[in-house]
C-alpha cells in the first residue's frame, strides 16, 4: 500500500501526529503502523493520566512552549469530544525553608511561561484546600487536571479512519528501507509504502531509528514507575492533586498524588530500571533490552552521578513501608495500611552518553524523515501540539 506519510507508532503522539498531518494537509494519505492489538497499548495507556501545564519547564524550551499550547488543545478536544477529563488544579507543597525557596522561583518560572492564576499559598490557606497535607506554604495551579488518555487514543483513531486514514495494528516494523523517493516498511501485514517517514515508536523509538540508518547517539534507557493506591476508606486524605517541589540535583520529581478520571487515587511513582522497555512488572526481563541498557556506558554514569538516589528508589520498590515514608513527606498521617499496589508504568526516556537524562523533546529531521527521539512527560498532555510541530517541520512552516 503507497501513502503519503508512513507514521510509526500507535501511541497518542504517532495517532496525534497522523491526524494532524490529516487536518494541515487536506488530502494526504496517511498510514499508521502500531505493533500492538489496539493503540495506546504503553505509555499512552500506563500513565496517571494527568493534564500537566508546563509549570516545571525551562522557559522557552520546546517542552515548555508545547506544555502551555498543548493542555489548552487537550482540554478543547475532550470537550469536543465528551471525553472524561477535569481541570481540578494540583498543589505544589514546600516542606521546608529550602523548598520555600525554591517554590518562589517555580512561581516566577510558570509566569514566564504564561501560566495564569497560579497562586502562592501560606499554610491557613493551604491546609483550608488539603487538610491533611504537610509542608509550610504550596503554590496551586489551577489549570493542570486528570484525563481519560486511552479514550483520547481511542477517539484519535476513530478520527483519522473517518477521514480516511490506514491505521495498522499488528504491524510491527522489522525493516526500513528506501527505495527511490519511497520508504518500504516490511511488517507481518506485509510491505507498506510512504514518501515520508514519522518516527513516533515511544519505548523503540531510538531502534525504529536505526533502522531507517540514524545513529544511535542516545539511547532510550526504561525506568519503570511504580504506583501504590488508597484504600477505600482512605481516599479521603487527598482531595486534588498534590505534588513535590523538585529537588534539582536529582532528575526525577517524586512521589506525588494523583486523584484518577474514573475513581481513586493514585501515590507514585518511584523510578527504577525497567528489564524490559515493556516491563510493568518486576519479574518481566526482557534479555534483549536488559543487555541494551546495561552495555550502555551512558547508564553506568548516571548510576555514579546519583548514586544515593538509585539506592532510594530501588528501596522504594523493595519496601512499601519505605515507600510510605516518602509520601509521608506530603501527607504526614498515612500509614502503610492505607495504600495498596496499584499499577505501573514505563517512561521512554532518553539518555545522553555522558549519563544526562535528555530533558527537552528531541525531533530529528532528514529530508524524508522526522524522529521523536524523546518524548516524556508531559508529552501526553502536549501531544496535539507535539503533533502539530512535527506538521509544520515537515511542511516547512514557522
Amino acid at each position: 500500500m503507497k501513502t503519503d506519510y508512513l507514521v510509526i507508532g500507535g501511541g497518542v503522539v504517532g495517532l496525534a501526529t497522523a491526524w494532524r498531518l490529516q487536518t494541515m494537509q487536506p488530502g494526504s494519505r496517511v498510514c499508521l503502523l502500531e505493533k500492538e492489538p489496539e493503540v495506546g497499548c504503553h505509555q499512552s495507556g500506563h500513565n496517571s493520566g494527568v493534564l500537566h501545564c508546563g509549570l516545571y519547564y525551562k522557559p522557552g524550551s520546546t517542552k515548555a512552549i508545547l506544555a502551555v499550547c498543548g493542555i489548552r488543545q487537550m482540554v478543547e478536544f475532550c470537550r469536543e469530544a465528551g471525553i472524561a477529563h477535569e481541570v481540578c488544579g494540583k498543589l505544589v507543597v514546600a516542606c521546608d525553608d529550602a523548598e520555600l525557596a525554591r517554590l518562589h522561583k517555580l512561581e516566577e518560572r510558570g509566569r514566564q511561561n504564561g501560566l495564569e492564576g497560579i497562586e502562592f499559598l501560606g499554610r491557613e490557606a493551604m491546609l483550608e484546600r488539603e487538610p491533611n497535607v504537610g509542608g509550610i506554604a504550596a503554590l496551586r495551579v489551577p489549570q493542570e487536571g486528570i484525563v481519560d488518555y486511552p479514550a483520547v487514543c481511542s477517539e484519535l483513531k476513530r478520527r483519522i479512519t473517518a477521514n480516511g486514514g490506514d491505521v495498522q495494528t499488528g504491524a510491527r516494523v522489522t525493516r526500513l528501507e528506501q527505495r527511490g523517493d519511497e520508504w518500504i516498511a516490511t511488517t507481518p501485514k506485509g510491505e507498506f509504502a510512504g514518501r515520508y517517514l514519522v518516527n513516533c515508536a515511544g519505548l523503540h523509538c531510538d531502534r525504529v531509528a536505526g533502522l531507517a540508518g540514524e545513529k544511535r547517539e542516545t539511547r532510550i534507557v526504561p525506568f519503570r514507575g511504580e504506583y501504590y493506591k488508597l484504600v477505600e476508606g482512605s481516599k479521603g486524605l487527598v482531595r486534588h492533586l498534590i505534588y513535590p517541589v523538585p529537588d534539582p540535583q536529582f532528575p526525577f520529581l517524586g512521589v506525588h498524588f494523583t486523584r484518577l478520571i474514573h475513581g481513586g487515587t493514585e501515590a507514585g511513582p518511584n523510578a527504577v530500571l525497567a528489564f524490559a522497555r515493556e516491563g510493568y512488572r518486576k519479574t518481566d526481563v526482557n534479555v534483549r533490552d536488559l543487555l541494551d541498557a546495561l552495555t550502555y556506558s551512558g547508564l553506568w554514569r548516571f548510576v555514579a552521578k546519583y548514586p544515593r538516589m538509585t539506592a532510594l528508589e530501588l528501596w522504594q520498590s523493595l519496601s512499601k513501608r519505605r515507600f510510605c515514608k516518602a509520601l509521608q513527606k506530603l501527607v504526614p498521617s498515612i500509614r502503610v495500611t492505607d495504600i495498596e499496589p496499584g499499577g505501573a508504568g514505563v517512561r521512554a526516556q532518553a539518555m545522553a552518553r555522558e549519563g544526562d537524562l535528555i530533558q527537552d523533546f528531541s525531533l530529528i529531521q532528514r529530508p524524508a524523515a522526522l524522529h521523536v527521539l524523546n518524548a516524556p512527560s508531559p508529552a501526553a498532555t502536549a501531544s496535539l501540539a507535539i503533533g502539530e510541530e512535527i506538521v509544520r517541520k515537515i511542511l516547512g512552516m514557522k
